[in-house]
């Protein structure tokens, strides 16, 4: 139990000085290394500049930013003077930024305008922290809105915390000692953590990137800055160990575990990467509604609760799931019943009760009356040697029956055609129950994706079918 008051900033940032710690390095960014100590004056001032513009105690303010210490800045200064902390993916067009400013109704935008205006020139860097309640809102997370506008998942000031014992902790044995490296970024609930709340934790340092996240740039990072923890998602791992086909010319040895979220990892990714760069990958199952992962390679997180229904629905219980969605009174009621939340996805339990993961329930579709779960056949489909990553998705035959297409990736020098399509069909085969094979094959140069490395199946079910 978390005792009351409890602020977000003060115990992930303030912590650290009280301590006597402020002079470890926290930071490590673009523009230099910034100590606990520097971080916490920038955070006061931030929480200044928000309180002159107007900022009061439950008001939203959008950040706007690349990750960078100003994101930093604002996303404790919210939290620290009572406001709700809104993170943005700051890649989106105009339009999307306007519903994001409509829907949150927020009182200030932190921006790259704001920055360049000089938001924190002058401001003071002494602040206390409000009075906030452990269960007083703190921030807002953005879903995908994959099948519809985003919508808002509010969290907490003690939600954090909870993600960090169970998880950070409880899983990663996060120490002061560690450096942690993640290619998503601080706008998704799993880069937040990993980049941020994680170290801010236990009192350890953190590489934070603003450009693309590109194979060969974040391999190159990796090797540069020595991580001990290593946080990506399967398509850049596929992307890394493509990179490194021909020859392996990066040294990942700091690196004492990796984690791998946001889509299921392949077996196959999982034992070539452990083979070419020595260290294992977790695969990690969350939500931004449960804030971070809540399952580990099959296995419940240290204070999480999961069950699954008849149909293989998975619901998961944890202290940081979210109390709910913004201005959404209906979705609330469906997917968050009695303390459990819906998650979408579908699973199934093994012999050594490890939770199996089948796909999400809008994903999977019948075929000859039996269900099919893309992601066992794009599993199958990336062991082949030419695949780097495949998305599998129904379309209608003559008689307006389902039934599987897969769209493939290849790897550089694979070339597609008629003949690899059918080996491919046959490598599926293999090894899956032959009704769930691709009944057609299409080569294509990259799947879609969310900016957070997620596949868009829909986009394929409902565009290309």
């Amino acid at each position: 139990m978390i005792d009351n008051p409890f602020n977000l900033a003060a115990w992930f940032v303030d912590r650290h000085t009280a301590e006597g710690h402020g002079e470890r390095v926290a930071l490590i960014t673009e523009a230099g290394a910034l100590t606990y100590s520097q971080v916490a004056e920038q955070v006061n001032r931030a929480g200044t500049a928000l309180r002159q513009r107007g900022v009061e105690r439950g008001d939203r303010v959008l950040i706007i930013l690349p990750d960078s210490a100003d994101f930093v800045a604002a996303y404790f200064g919210a939290a620290k003077i009572g406001a709700v902390a809104v993170p943005c993916n700051p890649a989106l067009r105009e339009a999307e930024y306007a519903y994001l400013r409509q829907e949150s109704q927020a009182r200030v935008v932190i921006d790259q305008e704001m920055l360049r205006a000089g938001w924190l020139d002058g401001q003071s860097a002494d602040l206390d922290p409000a009075a906030t309640h452990r269960d007083d809102p703190a921030f807002w997370l953005w879903t995908s809105g994959s099948t519809g506008p985003p919508k808002a998942a509010i969290h907490r000031h003690g939600d954090w915390l909870y993600c960090c014992e169970g998880y950070a902790r409880g899983v990663l044995g996060i120490t002061e000692d560690d450096l942690t490296f993640s290619s998503s970024k601080l706008f998704h609930a799993y880069g937040l953590g990993n980049s941020l709340l994680f170290p801010f934790y236990a009192g350890a340092a953190s590489i934070l990137f603003p450009g693309r996240p590109q194979p060969k740039v974040i391999l190159e990072m990796a090797q540069r800055f020595r991580p001990t923890l290593f946080f990506s998602v399967p398509t850049l791992y596929a992307g890394m160990l493509a990179e490194t086909d021909a020859a392996n010319p990066y040294r990942l040895d700091s690196v004492r575990l990796g984690v791998s979220a946001a889509e299921p990892l392949p077996a196959d990714i999982a034992r070539r990467w452990r083979e070419r760069f020595g260290f294992e990958l977790l695969d990690g199952v969350g939500s931004t509604e449960a804030l971070h992962i809540y399952l580990s390679s099959g296995s419940e997180v240290p204070g999480y609760e999961v069950r699954l229904t008849e149909d293989g629905d998975l619901w998961v219980r944890g202290a940081s799931v979210t109390p709910g969605y913004w201005n959404r009174p209906e979705l609330n009621a469906a997917r968050l019943v009695d303390g459990w939340f819906w998650t979408g996805d579908k699973f199934t339990v093994d012999a050594d009760s490890r939770y199996l993961y089948s796909g999400r329930s809008d994903d999977m579709f019948r075929v000859s009356g039996q269900w099919v779960s893309p992601a066992e056949v794009e599993s199958a489909l990336i062991e082949h040697p030419a695949v780097l990553e495949s998305a599998v998705a129904p379309y209608e035959d003559d008689n307006k029956l389902l039934k599987p297409k897969a769209f493939v990736v290849l790897k550089p020098g694979a070339a597609s055609s008629d003949s690899l399509a059918r080996e491919l069909q046959e490598f599926v085969k293999s090894r899956v129950a032959p009704y769930k094979y691709p009944r057609r094959i299409e080569f294509l140069d990259e799947l879609p994706k969310t900016s957070t490395g997620k596949i868009q199946r829909f986009k394929l079910r409902h565009e290309r079918s």
